[in-house]
């Protein structure tokens, strides 16, 4: 055999190794992340001075009868799920964790809970922010709004600490 079927094959084995690692690598599904919901809401507000949010936060599983109120429908099937919202303001503000049976359900689940929800549930506020994303498991509702305030914009900055958990 000469040099150069060798050089070609050699070049060809490379190819295909790389080809299935590049594979694995893009296809790994994104991994859960860890921690109770009561930890995770903890994480997203990380940063986010108490002034800057509108009144004293209170987490509430969400369960029964306040499934749709939270998320708009009921055709979300999850293992868990907790809202965070002031216990008084007169400003819209919600986020909600939802850990799904499945990883794979998520995609599905942001889509129906984005078609669904419903921005102005307070009646007398809307808000303006409304963000649903997933990572792994786990997919996040925020419903906010800083009109007339002073402060910078919350949504993204808790966009921003959900995109990071780990």
């Amino acid at each position: 055999m000469s040099k150069k079927k060798i050089a070609l094959i050699v070049v060809a084995v490379v190819v295909v190794i790389a080809a299935v690692v590049a594979a694995v690598v893009l296809l790994k599904p994104e991994a859960n992340v860890e921690g109770t919901l009561e930890e995770i809401m903890t994480k997203v507000y990380a940063g986010i001075p108490q002034e800057e949010l509108p009144g004293s936060l209170a987490n509430t599983p969400v369960e029964g009868e306040m499934v749709e109120y939270f998320l708009g429908t009921t055709e979300v099937t999850f293992k868990e799920a907790l809202a965070s919202e002031p216990m008084m303001s007169s400003q819209p503000h919600s986020v909600v964790l939802v850990r799904l049976n499945d990883a794979k359900d998520a995609e599905a689940a942001v889509a129906k809970i984005k078609e669904s929800v419903n921005p102005r549930k307070w009646m007398c506020v809307e808000a303006k922010n409304v963000i649903v994303e997933s990572k792994g498991d786990l997919v996040i509702l925020i419903m906010a709004d800083s009109e007339g305030q002073t402060t910078a914009e919350v949504a993204p900055r808790l966009k921003a600490n959900f995109g990071g958990l780990k």
